[in-house]
C-alpha cells in the first residue's frame, strides 16, 4: 500500500516542464493577458448577476456581495500570481500541483479544471447564443425552436448560433495565439466602452431612495427562499465569486507569455482589479436606477434599465456590443482549455496525442476535443442547466493553489526559480485565501456540490484505469 501510495504521490521535476513546453512561442505580453482577463471576467455575467443577485438575494447590497468576492478572489489570484511567475507552465493548477504535491493531487486539480473548461465553454456559447437570438426578436428575426434550443428542449434539435461561435473561435485560435490575441484586445475595449458608457448614462437616473436599506432586513419569501440580511449578501458572495474566476484562463495560457516573472503577476492581478471595479459600479447604477425587485426574473436588466429610463438606443447599441463582447469569454476559455487538455497529454495522463503540437507549434488536437466536447454539451443540455455546474470545481483546484505556496516557498531560489512577485504577508495570507476559498464552495447550490461529487468519481475511476497506466512521470520513475 505504501508503495502504491509513493507511485501516486511522485512529482515532476521542474526542469522537465520547462523543456517540454519550451516549444510554445513566447509571445504573449501583459497587455494581452489583461485583455484575456478581463474578456473572461467581464463577460456576459456583469450584464445579468448584478440584476439577479439584487433581486433574489441581497438587495442593493449586491455592490458588497461584488466587493467581498473580490476581496476571496484577490486572494487567491495572488497565490496565482506567484505560482505562474515561478513555474511559467501550461496547464495551471494542474501542472503547478504536479510539482508542489504530486501526480494524483494534480489529477484531482485538473480535472476539477477541466469540467470548468468543458462547461464553461458550451455556457458562454449557448449564453450569447440567446443573447442574440435576443438582440434578433427586437428587430422581428425570429429563429426557429428546432435551431434555437438544445436536443429536446423545447422542440430543439441543435442550438445552431452555439455551435457556429464555438467553431468560429476554434478556426481563430487554431491560427495562432497573436492573431487570437489581437482581436480579443479590440473586443475587450468595445466592451469596456460600453460599461462606462451605461454607467455614465445611469448616473443621470439614479435615486438615491432606491439605496434605503442598504441592506433589506431577512425575511423568508412566499417561495420559501431566503432573502436580505447578511446571509443574502453571503449568498452573493457564491455566486459572484464565480464571475471573477476566469484569472485561471490567463494562468493557463504561462507557457505564452513573454518575461512571465512580471507578465503573469501583472496580467492575474491587474485584470482582476478593473473587472472589480466595473462589476461593483454597474451594481451600484443598476440598483440606483430602479427599486432591485423589478429585476426579478430579468434576463436582461442593464438593456431593461435604460430602456426604461428613456435611453432605448443606448440599450440596444450596448447590449449589442455586449454580444460581440461575449466573444471575449470565450475566446479566454478556449484557450484555456485547450491548454489544458495538452498539458494532460504531454504527460500521458490522457492519450498522447492531446499533447502534440502543429507545425506552428500549436496544441490544436486539444483544442479539437475541447472544440467537439462543448458543442455536444451545447448541444444537448440547456443554459438554464449549465449555471449550475460552473463553480465547485475551480474552488477546489483554487484550494489546491493557495494551500501550494506553502511547498512553494521552501523550494524557490533552489529547483525552482525565485520569481520576481511573492505573495504578501506569508504564511498568513495563504491560509487567509485557503478559507475564503472554502466558505465560498460551502456557499454553493447543493446541486453544484454533487454534480462535482460525481465528476470527481469519474475522474478517479479515468486516473486508475489509464493515468497511473500511462503517465509519463511514472514510467520514467
Amino acid at each position: 500500500m505504501k508503495a502504491f501510495w509513493r507511485r501516486l504521490t511522485l512529482k515532476e521535476n521542474p526542469s522537465v516542464y520547462e523543456d517540454k513546453d519550451s516549444h510554445l512561442p513566447r509571445v504573449l505580453r501583459v497587455r494581452d493577458f489583461l485583455a484575456l482577463g478581463v474578456g473572461t471576467i467581464v463577460s456576459t455575467s456583469i450584464f445579468t448577476l448584478p440584476g439577479v443577485v439584487a433581486a433574489d438575494h441581497a438587495g442593493p447590497a449586491v455592490a458588497l456581495s461584488c466587493l467581498l468576492a473580490s476581496i476571496v478572489a484577490g486572494l487567491v489570484a495572488f497565490a496565482y500570481a506567484e505560482m505562474s511567475a515561478a513555474m511559467p507552465y501550461a496547464g495551471s493548477a494542474y501542472s503547478w500541483i504536479n510539482v508542489v504535491f504530486g501526480e494524483v493531487f494534480a489529477w484531482i486539480a485538473g480535472w476539477a479544471l477541466l469540467a470548468e473548461y468543458f462547461i464553461a465553454v458550451a455556457f458562454v456559447a449557448s449564453g450569447l447564443s440567446a443573447n442574440l437570438r435576443g438582440l434578433l426578436a427586437t428587430f422581428g428575426i425570429g429563429i426557429p425552436n428546432a435551431l434555437a434550443n438544445p436536443l429536446g428542449s423545447n422542440g430543439g434539435i441543435v442550438d445552431i448560433f452555439a455551435v457556429i461561435v464555438m467553431i468560429l473561435v476554434a478556426v481563430l485560435l487554431s491560427r495562432g495565439v497573436s492573431e487570437a490575441a489581437r482581436v480579443e484586445r479590440f473586443l475587450v475595449v468595445l466592451k469596456v466602452m460600453a460599461i462606462i458608457a451605461f454607467i455614465l448614462i445611469g448616473l443621470s437616473a439614479i435615486h438615491v431612495q432606491n439605496y434605503v436599506p442598504f441592506i433589506p432586513p431577512h425575511q423568508v419569501l412566499p417561495s420559501g427562499k431566503s432573502f436580505g440580511g447578511w446571509s443574502g449578501v453571503y449568498t452573493g458572495v457564491s455566486m459572484i465569486f464565480l464571475a471573477y474566476i476566469g484569472f485561471d484562463s490567463i494562468a493557463a495560457n504561462a507557457a505564452e507569455a513573454k518575461d512571465p516573472e512580471h507578465t503573469m503577476p501583472r496580467g492575474i492581478i491587474g485584470s482582476l482589479i478593473i473587472a472589480v471595479i466595473l462589476f461593483v459600479s454597474v451594481s451600484l447604477v443598476l440598483v440606483g436606477m430602479f427599486n432591485y425587485k423589478v429585476y426579478a426574473g430579468n434576463a436582461a436588466p442593464v438593456g431593461w434599465a435604460l430602456t426604461h429610463a428613456g435611453h432605448p438606443v443606448a440599450a440596444t447599441v450596448i447590449e449589442s456590443i455586449a454580444v460581440l463582447g461575449m466573444f471575449t469569454a470565450l475566446i479566454g476559455m478556449m484557450m484555456a482549455g485547450s491548454r489544458l487538455l495538452y498539458s494532460f497529454g504531454r504527460d500521458g495522463m490522457l492519450p498522447k496525442g492531446l499533447g502534440k503540437l502543429n507545425k506552428n507549434k500549436l496544441p490544436n488536437n486539444a483544442l479539437a476535443l475541447l472544440t467537439v466536447i462543448g458543442v455536444i454539451i451545447g448541444s444537448v443540455f440547456p443554459f438554464s442547466f449549465l449555471t449550475q455546474l460552473i463553480s465547485a470545481g475551480t474552488l477546489i483546484a483554487f484550494m489546491f493553489v493557495t494551500l501550494g505556496i506553502y511547498r512553494l516557498r521552501p523550494r524557490e531560489g533552489k529547483d525552482i526559480i525565485n520569481p520576481a512577485f511573492k505573495m504578501p504577508l506569508y504564511p498568513f495570507l495563504p491560509a487567509a485565501g485557503f478559507i475564503g476559498a472554502l466558505i465560498v464552495f460551502i456557499g454553493l447550490d447543493y446541486q453544484a456540490k454533487i454534480y462535482s461529487g460525481i465528476w470527481f468519481i469519474i475522474g478517479l475511476i479515468v486516473y486508475l484505469l489509464y493515468g497511473v497506466r500511462h503517465s509519463i512521470l511514472g514510467q520514467r520513475k
